[in-house]
């Protein structure tokens, strides 16, 4: 992964660019809905509104997250990122969805609202998705850009990112853009047929779409807290340049865990050659561990442990956890 010129950066710049154009719309949104009288305006209100609250969060979380390690939190606060993206996206879904929802079956169930001054509506919503389009285009940027780095697509790289913000931006973002459109069609059919069915239809499926995104980025934050293995593609890497030490004869077990963006654990237990005294076996723990910190940028911490290939209850927990993938290693050590 390239170097930036500072952490969070570019991140950082995503959060704020979303979060001013959320607040000037949710403004907007907020006053066309009271004067057209549409449900579905209102709800892209509320869904603006849970977006601006959204950026809050995160912004907290990239500030709060980059905070040096300490004698509490040995590790650091990178997974504190995690969390708060984690509440961003129970914002969306709560202050969002579920609004859109009450709106949506106020509307088709409740008494008939009289539609006044449509064309406001129109005016209003034609300009959030001009400035939604901006807020968009720079989440695109970013991702497109850091996927193209790492040599993915976009969708295997939005699967693996270890940075919320960007995939929580893109997220609503895209789901601002459809939800503009859904209001813009309750509207007009609103006006065409006389119905209000219409417009508290595409509130509801306004909140259905806040709902997917918000399960969507809950989803991959969990993931993120619980403690994800960092990149396969990092992970082989490593394997593979812990395999190629000569003092190594087996790579009985490799664990990973992402302690935060750009922040990976790395404990290994490794087979060494028994030739070694105890004093070369500490210099050469020390040295692997270096030489993967400098190797691969993203490692900050390294635990190596000496252990005999042998071992059944090891070798056990390591078929358990890894399968036929663990096999596979020793053999193309055996074979090399």
């Amino acid at each position: 992964m390239a170097d930036e010129p500072e952490p969070g950066g570019e991140s950082t710049l995503t959060v704020l660019l979303a979060g001013g154009v959320n607040l000037a719309i949710a403004i907007m949104k907020a006053i066309a809905g009271m004067i057209t009288g549409s449900g579905a305006m209102l709800s892209e209100a509320a869904h603006s509104v849970a977006d601006t609250i959204t950026e809050l969060l995160l912004l907290t979380a990239l500030r709060r997250s980059e905070r040096p390690a300490d004698r509490k939190h040995p590790f650091g606060y990178g997974k504190e990122r995690y969390f708060w993206a984690l509440l961003a996206a129970v914002s969306i879904f709560a202050s969002g969805a579920m609004f859109s929802f009450y709106e949506g079956f106020s509307t088709v169930f409740g008494e008939p609202v009289e539609q006044s001054s449509p064309i406001v509506g129109y005016l209003v919503l034609a300009l959030a998705f001009a400035m939604e389009s901006v807020s968009w285009l720079q989440a695109i940027r970013q991702v497109r850009r850091e996927a193209k780095q790492e040599n993915r697509s976009m969708a295997e790289y939005l699967r693996l990112i270890d940075d919320p913000a960007p995939k929580t931006v893109l997220f609503e973002d895209s789901a601002a853009l459809v939800g503009i459109l859904l209001a813009f069609a309750g509207i007009g059919l609103h006006q065409l047929t006389g119905s209000a069915f219409w417009d508290g239809l595409a509130s509801i499926l306004i909140g259905v779409l806040l709902a997917m995104v918000a399960y969507l980025l809950g989803r991959t934050n969990r993931g993120l807290l619980i403690g994800r293995q960092a990149d396969p593609a990092l992970v082989r890497r490593i394997r593979n340049a812990l395999a190629a030490a000569p003092e190594i004869e087996v790579v009985v077990d490799l664990q990973t865990m992402l302690m935060g963006t750009d922040q990976v654990l790395v404990c290994t237990r490794a087979d060494f050659d028994d030739s070694l005294s105890a004093a070369d076996l500490e210099r050469v723990c020390v040295r692997l561990a270096s030489e993967l910190r400098e190797r691969f940028h993203d490692v900050t911490e390294v635990f190596v442990e000496p252990v005999p290939r042998t071992d059944p209850e090891l070798r056990a927990a390591v078929l358990e956890r890894y399968g036929d993938i663990a096999q596979r290693w020793n053999s193309e050590r055996a074979d090399s």
